[in-house]
């Protein structure tokens, strides 16, 4: 997956979550802080874009069995794009994350 293909995924999750209706938002954007935690703590210190895209790539189960465990009462947690929405908010952590596109390498 390249990072054009996540970062398209995962503005799609950012609009998703920016459209859940007011009486799931608490609840959905509860999962989706709780997978930003767990994506910093599966990632550790600095980290860049690459490493974000290529833990995506490797599967969101886990964001999903997260959702579950977190608001079994809110179908609308457990949409995948809770969990895209998460990692477009951790990729602004990113050393080398400039406003939606990657920053080039110093030398």
């Amino acid at each position: 997956m390249s990072f054009a293909t996540a970062r398209f995924q995962w503005e799609e999750g950012a609009r998703y979550l920016a459209a859940v209706p007011d009486a799931d938002r608490r609840t959905v954007e509860r999962v989706a802080d709780h997978i930003v935690d767990e994506l910093r703590r599966r990632l550790g210190g600095p980290f860049s874009v690459d490493e974000l895209v290529e833990l995506h790539r490797q599967g969101t189960d886990w964001c999903l069995q997260l959702a579950y465990e977190l608001a079994p009462e809110t179908p609308a947690a457990w949409d995948s794009r809770v969990a895209d929405a998460a990692y477009l908010r951790y990729a602004r952590e990113a050393h080398d994350f400039a406003g939606g596109r990657r920053r080039a390498a110093r030398d």
